[in-house]
């Protein structure tokens, strides 16, 4: 036993004492695994507790389980759990591996069986040290077997970034810390940009040991998979950061930032279409998985700019031409019909069709293509999709999967089997303003010289003017134009709605441009593209970049 403890044996259970604090009597197995374990007599048994834990066995065990960890002793906290063999070796390696020490856990009232509690520490190594400081919280579980109250073990009750197989380390940094900037110089740091944090921690695994920087201490998670990046936790000292550009804009990246926390889970891409650089990626609520570049899910109307370039290229519509909008339409027995069964007159324009967003245009024509693959052939060869993107950091290419009948009529609409995030759905329109896809890069090729994606091939002029028509439209007078109304430039724009597993209220989706910058966000149960995604968009365009 460690810091002192002793132990006392009494009538076959055991009492440990540190400090002169008692944390009661438990059994010596414990309880292991899914709230059970440990060995008990017949006599015993039949005394097992049931049922959900009282408040006081919750404040009772909660007590005993942050003294435990508070004075250092992993065994004996981890025989409060309801996972001793999992717990100790990571409540050991807190003071061993990560070197904190001087704990002090606060609890929160509880809730039901959950325990709030905030934790105050100092990390020490090697003459230096800082304070530590973040919150947590645990449930306390009835153990199967001996029915005791304990904490159900996760790797979250010592740190809420904590993993499984995920440890805790202070020491000299495996690689050196980075100084990533922006096209204008201006340093980037996950303080001040929240939803750069993955990223930045990306790019230095990345590019960290050829950026000129020398290692420093540092208190890290590092994570089982080695292919993920390190999450640095605390800096005793920086050593030398390397300096690592990047394609992203400050301007633009504080207003990402602000723009999709107003939402309680947003996320927003912009990209200038001229080159393919992305100006600034964010998510709220920011998590390890980045849903703005990896996310898979159904974008909705927006790619109905990508139907529209194959309808112009096949000559099946033009921008000024007629398009019939009726309510409803029939596809091989599967029904589509537009917002509130809505329908235009006759005579309408393709560009009217477009810009009030009428499903009903493009499912009838769909038999006029005359070819199932035209949809998904079109994604991959003018618009890059599925093309293995390496942008410099880890992102999903969106997919458009050849169907046939209803399942490719879906696609026409951005419903069905199409998956897309928010940097596929900028490159798309980037594409589409330009007519020649740019593979989106956070940081230069000339970097690492990747080989980045090409298209086979870009679109017309002709094609290219008509898809900025109908997309200005949308802006200036269609469903966009009330979130558009305050951007300025050539501006164009594509709103979506996406209705996911039954959910009650659609995701939110929109797209646009400004002059060289396009962007494009969900908002997940937004309801109509216009109102909660097209905001998130517009604050980005107006912030230029």
């Amino acid at each position: 036993m460690r810091s002192g403890a002793k132990v006392a044996v009494i009538g076959g259970a055991f009492v440990l004492v540190a400090g002169g604090i008692g944390y009661g009597a438990y059994s010596m197995l414990g309880d292991t695994g899914d709230g059970g374990g440990g060995t008990q007599s017949a006599s015993e048994s039949s005394k097992v507790k049931t049922g959900p834990p009282s408040a006081e066995e919750i404040a009772e065990t909660s007590k005993g389980f942050f003294d435990a960890w508070a004075a250092g002793d992993a065994s004996a906290a981890a025989l409060l759990t309801n996972n001793e063999s999992g717990a100790e070796p990571v409540l050991a390696s807190y003071g061993e591996d990560a070197h904190i020490g001087k704990v002090r856990i606060t609890p929160g009232p509880a809730t039901g069986t959950k325990v709030p509690y905030t934790v105050k520490a100092t990390v020490a190594y090697e003459g230096k040290s800082k304070p530590i400081s973040y919150a947590s919280e645990l449930t306390v579980v009835r153990g199967l077997t001996t029915g005791k109250a304990l904490v159900d073990w996760e790797p979250t009750v010592v740190h809420p970034q904590l993993t499984e197989g995920a440890t805790l380390k202070t020491g000299e940094s495996s690689t050196p810390a980075i100084e990533a900037v922006d096209r204008n110089g201006t340093v980037l740091t996950k303080e001040k940009y929240p939803s750069l944090g993955p990223i930045l921690d990306t790019l230095r695994q990345k590019y960290g040991e050829t950026s000129g920087g020398s290692a420093g201490i540092e208190t890290w998670i590092e994570p089982a998979d080695e292919s993920q990046p390190d999450v640095n936790l605390l800096t005793l000292s920086k050593g030398k950061p390397g300096k690592v550009q990047t394609t992203l804009d400050a301007n633009a990246q504080a207003a990402a930032e602000r723009a999709v926390k107003k939402f309680a889970q947003a996320s927003v891409v912009a990209v200038k279409p001229s080159t393919g650089a992305i100006r600034a990626v964010a998510n709220n609520p920011v998590t390890e998985f980045n849903v703005a570049l990896q996310g898979k899910q159904a974008p909705g109307s927006t790619l109905k700019i990508m139907t529209a370039a194959m309808l112009l290229e096949k000559g099946l519509v033009t921008a000024n031409g007629a398009a019939e909008c009726p309510k409803d339409a029939m596809y091989q027995s599967r029904s589509f019909h537009n917002l509130d069964h809505f329908d235009l007159p006759d005579g309408s324009t393709f560009t009217q069709s477009f810009a009030q967003s009428c499903n009903t245009a493009f499912i009838k024509l769909i038999d006029d293509t005359k070819d199932d693959a035209a949809l998904p052939k079109i994604a991959k060869d003018v618009f890059g999709i599925g093309l293995d993107w390496k942008t410099g950091v880890v992102t999903t290419d969106g997919s458009v999967p050849e169907e046939v009948g209803g399942e490719a009529a879906a696609q026409y609409i951005g419903q069905g089997t199409v998956q897309m995030n928010v940097l596929n759905m900028a490159s798309i329109t980037a594409t589409a303003h330009t007519g020649t896809f740019r593979q989106p890069i956070i940081v230069p090729q000339s970097l690492d010289d990747r080989e980045l994606a090409t298209a086979s091939r870009s679109l017309s002029s002709s094609v290219v003017q008509q898809l900025n028509t109908v997309m200005r439209a949308t802006a200036a007078w269609g469903t966009g134009a009330k979130a558009m109304a305050g951007v300025g430039g050539d501006k164009g724009a594509k709103t979506g709605s996406a209705e996911v597993d039954g959910q009650d209220t659609s995701n939110s989706w929109f797209t646009g441009f400004s002059n060289d910058l396009a962007a494009a966000a969900v908002v997940q149960t937004g309801g109509h593209g216009g109102d909660a995604a097209g905001p998130v968009v517009a604050e980005v365009l107006r912030a230029g970049g």
